[in-house]
């Protein structure tokens, strides 16, 4: 019953998340009081995540740390002066709009990639180490790449981020490879097996909250919302394309460029949400809400192309 239920959930995983959004956007005062609960509904979806994984492959990633590398750089450098250069061409240098889709693009790679490169047979340790890595370098490369570029001094508490963070990715992921290298391997993906269903409701938890906490910003719908909402979307689908392009001229296996292609494309738009919203005007959150719409969506489609480019290569070797 819940790998049933865990795979009509993964068919539903592209219209959840704007789902989600409209839901916390219209529901917005039943929601808003449960922002306290996103920590804890992350911690047990990466704690979730982590179960395929041990030490002994983390440790097989570290030695050859050049994929994982190139992606963080992909992440912090490459697209946010993408973003950069796009937001100041449309909507001029230093508004509020071009500070938001930097932002946007420089927060780290999203704790649901986990999901999608399981589903589609990516590198799950790679990912795991992109994400690890990229959560521990995100309280300072965030502020630091955010000054540099927009010329704006993010001032946010380190400490406090990166203890957030910690307790949110970094504890649970740790938690979840120790089981799996000391406990039973049939006990592990037992466990595995019955945490599927819960992680992939999480997203959708985790999006409504957020969403709740910024619906006064969606309550009014006009064309610069949609050319934000545009411009938004095609630099996701630019990351993908990136961050395919670099698993290709590493030349590593196809797993491999699969976990690169997600984690390029994918972010932690609720992370960023909370970013913006706290440290940043209203406006700037815009862009960054607006990228939960199609994340999920894009990642489905993604995911698709992966399969049937898949199945192509299978039956031409057949």
């Amino acid at each position: 019953m819940i790998r049933t239920f865990n795979q009509f959930l993964q068919k539903i995983m592209p219209y959840l998340t704007p789902s989600a959004v409209v839901i916390g956007v219209v529901f917005s005062d039943w929601f808003d009081s449960l922002v306290f609960l996103v920590p804890w509904i992350f911690a047990v979806m990466t704690f979730a995540g982590s179960l395929g994984s041990n030490f002994t492959d983390l440790k097989k990633v570290l030695r050859h740390p050049v994929s994982m590398i190139a992606c963080i750089m992909v992440l912090h450098i490459v697209m946010p002066l993408i973003a950069l250069g796009v937001g100041t061409l449309i909507f001029g240098s230093g508004a509020h709009t071009t500070i938001g889709l930097v932002l946007s693009f420089v927060i780290p790679t999203g704790i649901t990639t986990l999901i999608w490169v399981s589903i589609y047979k990516g590198n799950v340790v790679l990912t795991l180490s992109i994400i690890l890595v990229d959560t521990l370098i995100a309280p300072l490369a965030v502020p630091f790449v955010m000054q540099i570029l927009v010329g704006n001094a993010v001032e946010m508490n380190v400490q406090e981020i990166m203890n957030g963070l910690l307790w949110m990715i970094v504890i649970p992921s740790l938690v979840g490879m120790l089981i799996n290298q000391f406990a039973e391997k049939e006990f592990t993906e037992k466990l595995e097996s019955n945490l599927s269903p819960v992680t992939k409701l999480g997203i959708g938890a985790v999006v409504t909250i957020n969403s709740s906490a910024v619906a006064p910003y969606f309550k009014n719908i006009n064309g610069k919302l949609i050319l934000i909402g545009v411009v938004v979307c095609m630099l996701a689908i630019l990351a993908y394309f990136i961050g395919f392009l670099t698993g290709k001229l590493l030349k590593i296996g196809r797993p491999s460029v699969i976990s690169l292609t997600f984690n390029s494309g994918m972010r932690n738009i609720s992370g960023g949400a909370v970013i913006a919203i706290t440290y940043f005007p209203p406006p700037v959150a815009v862009p960054v809400i607006v990228g939960m719409l199609f994340q999920q969506v894009l990642a489905s489609f993604t995911g698709k192309i992966f399969a049937s480019h898949g199945a192509e290569e299978k039956s031409i070797s057949h």
